[in-house]
Protein backbone atom coordinates (compact mmCIF):
# COMPACT_ATOMS: atom_id res chain seq x y z
CA UNK A 1 0.00 0.00 0.00
CA UNK A 2 2.65 2.38 0.52
CA UNK A 3 4.25 2.34 -2.81
CA UNK A 4 0.52 3.09 -4.07
CA UNK A 5 0.30 5.99 -1.63
CA UNK A 6 3.11 7.65 -2.95
CA UNK A 7 2.02 7.26 -6.52
CA UNK A 8 -1.41 9.15 -5.77
CA UNK A 9 0.90 11.83 -3.56
CA UNK A 10 2.74 12.26 -7.31
CA UNK A 11 -0.40 12.34 -8.67
CA UNK A 12 -1.78 14.98 -6.52
CA UNK A 13 1.71 17.41 -7.01
CA UNK A 14 1.22 16.73 -10.45
CA UNK A 15 -2.58 18.01 -10.39
CA UNK A 16 -2.04 20.78 -8.10
CA UNK A 17 1.31 22.22 -10.29
CA UNK A 18 -1.43 22.44 -13.20
CA UNK A 19 -4.67 23.39 -11.21
CA UNK A 20 -5.84 20.18 -12.88
CA UNK A 21 -9.23 19.92 -11.80
CA UNK A 22 -10.83 17.02 -12.63
CA UNK A 23 -7.33 14.84 -11.06
CA UNK A 24 -8.03 16.83 -7.90
CA UNK A 25 -11.26 16.08 -7.91
CA UNK A 26 -10.77 12.18 -8.16
CA UNK A 27 -8.34 12.19 -5.52
CA UNK A 28 -10.46 14.86 -2.89
CA UNK A 29 -13.01 13.08 -0.87
CA UNK A 30 -16.34 14.93 -0.45
CA UNK A 31 -15.54 14.99 2.78
CA UNK A 32 -12.24 16.53 3.00
CA UNK A 33 -11.42 19.38 5.99
CA UNK A 34 -7.78 20.88 4.96
CA UNK A 35 -6.54 23.63 7.80
CA UNK A 36 -4.18 26.04 6.00
CA UNK A 37 -1.19 27.71 6.24
CA UNK A 38 -2.84 30.29 7.86
CA UNK A 39 -5.22 28.47 9.91
CA UNK A 40 -8.32 28.58 7.96
CA UNK A 41 -10.63 25.48 7.25
CA UNK A 42 -11.11 24.60 3.72
CA UNK A 43 -13.52 21.88 2.00
CA UNK A 44 -13.02 20.06 -1.31
CA UNK A 45 -15.10 22.84 -2.74
CA UNK A 46 -12.74 25.41 -1.17
CA UNK A 47 -9.88 23.72 -2.71
CA UNK A 48 -10.81 23.03 -6.19
CA UNK A 49 -12.63 26.62 -6.50
CA UNK A 50 -9.13 27.92 -5.50
CA UNK A 51 -7.60 26.03 -8.65
CA UNK A 52 -10.64 26.41 -11.22
CA UNK A 53 -10.57 30.39 -10.42
CA UNK A 54 -6.63 30.94 -10.47
CA UNK A 55 -6.62 32.80 -7.15
CA UNK A 56 -4.03 29.73 -6.47
CA UNK A 57 -1.70 29.25 -8.91
CA UNK A 58 1.54 26.91 -8.35
CA UNK A 59 4.73 27.59 -10.62
CA UNK A 60 6.65 24.98 -8.78
CA UNK A 61 5.82 22.36 -6.33
CA UNK A 62 9.09 20.09 -5.64
CA UNK A 63 8.31 17.27 -3.24
CA UNK A 64 11.63 17.10 -0.87
CA UNK A 65 10.51 14.17 0.98
CA UNK A 66 7.73 11.80 1.06
CA UNK A 67 6.95 9.61 4.46
CA UNK A 68 4.11 7.22 4.31
CA UNK A 69 2.44 5.05 7.54
CA UNK A 70 -0.69 2.81 6.24
CA UNK A 71 -3.18 1.75 9.13
CA UNK A 72 -5.19 -0.37 7.64
CA UNK A 73 -8.00 1.37 5.04
CA UNK A 74 -6.56 4.56 6.29
CA UNK A 75 -2.74 6.17 5.81
CA UNK A 76 -0.93 9.31 6.72
CA UNK A 77 1.20 10.78 4.58
CA UNK A 78 3.52 13.49 5.23
CA UNK A 79 5.19 15.83 2.64
CA UNK A 80 8.24 18.30 2.55
CA UNK A 81 7.66 20.61 -0.64
CA UNK A 82 8.95 23.33 -2.26
CA UNK A 83 6.65 25.65 -3.24
CA UNK A 84 6.18 28.72 -5.34
CA UNK A 85 3.50 30.75 -7.28
CA UNK A 86 0.97 33.15 -6.30
CA UNK A 87 -2.22 32.95 -4.17
CA UNK A 88 -4.85 35.86 -4.19
CA UNK A 89 -2.58 38.08 -6.36
CA UNK A 90 0.25 37.65 -4.30
CA UNK A 91 3.50 35.64 -4.70
CA UNK A 92 4.97 33.09 -2.27
CA UNK A 93 8.13 30.58 -2.25
CA UNK A 94 9.18 28.49 0.65
CA UNK A 95 9.36 25.31 2.51
CA UNK A 96 6.00 23.64 3.25
CA UNK A 97 4.89 20.78 5.31
CA UNK A 98 1.91 18.80 4.71
CA UNK A 99 0.65 16.20 6.51
CA UNK A 100 -3.05 14.51 4.85
CA UNK A 101 -4.80 11.36 5.87
CA UNK A 102 -5.32 8.94 2.73
CA UNK A 103 -9.16 7.03 3.47
CA UNK A 104 -9.48 3.86 0.93
CA UNK A 105 -12.66 3.15 -0.40
CA UNK A 106 -14.18 0.52 -2.45
CA UNK A 107 -13.18 2.49 -5.83
CA UNK A 108 -9.98 3.64 -4.57
CA UNK A 109 -8.16 6.16 -2.01
CA UNK A 110 -9.14 10.02 -1.31
CA UNK A 111 -7.72 12.46 0.63
CA UNK A 112 -9.86 12.77 3.57
CA UNK A 113 -8.32 15.09 5.87
CA UNK A 114 -4.54 17.47 6.03
CA UNK A 115 -3.38 20.13 6.83
CA UNK A 116 -0.20 22.29 5.23
CA UNK A 117 2.63 24.74 6.81
CA UNK A 118 5.19 26.79 6.55
CA UNK A 119 8.81 25.74 7.49
CA UNK A 120 11.39 28.39 8.56
CA UNK A 121 14.23 25.26 7.39
CA UNK A 122 14.86 22.49 5.50
CA UNK A 123 15.29 20.05 8.87
CA UNK A 124 12.89 17.27 8.72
Amino acid sequence: MEPEIRQLEEMLRRAMLHSDVAALDALIDDELLFIGPDGRLFTKADDLELHRSGVQQLTHAEWREVLVQVHGATSVSVVTAYLAGVFSGQPFSGLYRYCRTWAQHGDGWRIVGGSVSAIATEAS
